[in-house]
């Protein structure tokens, strides 16, 4: 314990450091502010109720969803509300289109002027998306009136133009926010902002548990049991976010002038959770589209039909969930792993897998070895997912909110960004000759 703290009084030691933390802080803090300033025209009390409900009984759907990265904000209805999720699905877009466009495979090989163009694009479709979005949950919340609850009490063309400018705004401003961190702050801007935008729900998680406990809802020893599945899940996410399996290169030795390079053996080291979180982002966006529908249509049958089959605690569901976090998985390291490309350049540099030929055989060797911690990977990826709906329905908790946090995206993300904000810490002490958060160890990032 006393190798983190010291760790910690070590950094704001550090001049630099100490003001890249100081600075991230702050910024995390006016983002906070910013998801409590409300959207003109939304009912933002009747709202929260309303989703408070939905979440508590497992049926969100999308608006728990957007309301999850944007940290409570959609809830509330500010104009945070759209979070930064247009942000991280116009970076995803654009992260697949480069590895199928030649154009944009040209300027990602440009260094830094090709990637400022690239953030530049980002940017672009961040507001496209913001627009797009920003209509769909305004018809969203008109739709969620009743004769009892306004949610939307003039609905009509004004309002969805106030939405569309307040969110997009928001999420443009919320954009801004995550570049200043990365740029002047510590860790990377956008995943501390839904970072931060997940941590501030767990208060009130440990509050509704304690809760139960106390109302004998729930025994001292099931709590326990909880806590240290939440353990157990968290380790097991840092080992397989961390595993790598090293491919053994050995490069051949070479004099230039009075110095020997090479002639040592290296490791090629391949991810065993190639796609991070993508896949299952991937897989809720989609499976939200029949919610959504359902939701849209106004006829008691269709809904009906769309609530039984997508019901996000029912087999169907979850079955067709997980196929598809498998199957991103796959289809992402497909396309941004490209052994044929890694084979040539080792080639070229005269590398070779020790007892592999050079050329076709070791791309053929790294594709296979790809494909089978992937499997790995994505069956853990699979079971993480689905953790949260078999704590829901297995201890009948009665509210998803705490459940949320015993797997799924969110655990993920928050064991990801945690990963990567220590590691450059842990390289700035070791820059400046201090001991860091593992002692005779390296912390290793996730790309």
């Amino acid at each position: 314990m006393s190798q983190p703290v010291e760790a910690f009084r070590n950094a704001f030691k550090i001049p630099e450091l100490k003001q890249r933390i100081l600075f991230t802080i702050f910024i995390l803090a006016v983002y906070r502010l910013g998801c409590h300033i409300p959207t003109p025209g939304v009912d933002g009390a009747a709202l929260s109720k309303m989703i408070q409900n939905m979440t508590q009984s497992g049926g969100a759907g999308v608006l728990g969803f957007y309301d999850l990265f944007s940290g409570g904000a959609l809830q509330n209805a500010t104009v945070f509300a759209l979070g930064i999720m247009p942000y991280i699905s116009s970076s995803i877009i654009l992260q697949l289109l480069t590895s199928v466009v030649p154009s944009l495979e040209k300027l990602a090989k440009e260094g830094a002027e090709g990637q400022k163009k690239i953030t530049q694009y980002t940017r672009y479709g961040t507001v496209v998306l913001s627009v797009i979005q920003a209509i769909g949950i305004a018809a969203v919340l008109k739709g969620m009136n009743t004769p009892v609850v306004k949610i939307v009490p003039n609905p009509g063309i004004g309002f969805y133009a106030m939405c569309v400018i307040s969110f997009t705004t928001g999420t443009a401003f919320i954009m801004w926010l995550g570049e200043q961190i990365s740029e002047r702050g510590i860790g990377n801007g956008m995943s501390l902002l839904i970072f931060a935008g997940i941590v501030s729900r767990m208060p009130h998680a440990v509050i509704n548990l304690i809760r139960y406990v106390g109302a004998r809802q729930m025994t001292t020893f099931e709590a326990l049991i909880m806590v240290a599945m939440l353990v157990f899940v968290i380790a097991g996410i840092v080992l397989v976010t961390t595993g790598q399996r090293r491919i053994p290169v050995q490069y051949p030795r070479q004099v230039k002038g009075r110095k020997v390079y090479g002639g040592q053996r290296n490791y090629l080291p391949l991810r065993v959770n190639q796609a991070g979180v993508i896949p299952i982002i991937f897989a809720s966006s989609i499976l939200m589209l029949p919610s959504f529908m359902g939701s849209a249509v106004s006829n008691p049958t269709v809904q009906d039909f769309f609530n039984n089959w997508f019901n996000g605690y029912g087999v169907t569901y979850n079955v067709l969930y997980a196929l598809l976090i498998i199957f991103f998985c796959f289809f992402y390291t497909a396309i941004t792993f490209n052994p044929i490309e890694m084979a040539d350049n080792m080639k070229k540099n005269g590398g070779v897998v020790m007892g592999v030929r050079p050329g076709k055989a070791t791309a053929e060797y790294l594709n296979t070895v790809m494909v089978r911690i992937t499997l790995v990977g994505s069956l853990f990826l699979a079971i993480v997912a689905l953790l949260p709906h078999i704590v829901y329905a297995g201890l009948n908790l009665g509210d998803a909110e705490i459940a949320q946090f015993f797997g799924g995206t969110s655990l993920l993300i928050l064991v990801g960004v945690a990963l990567d904000t220590v590691k450059q810490i842990e390289q700035h002490l070791v820059m400046h000759h201090y001991d860091g958060f593992m002692k005779g160890r390296r912390i290793r990032g996730r790309r």
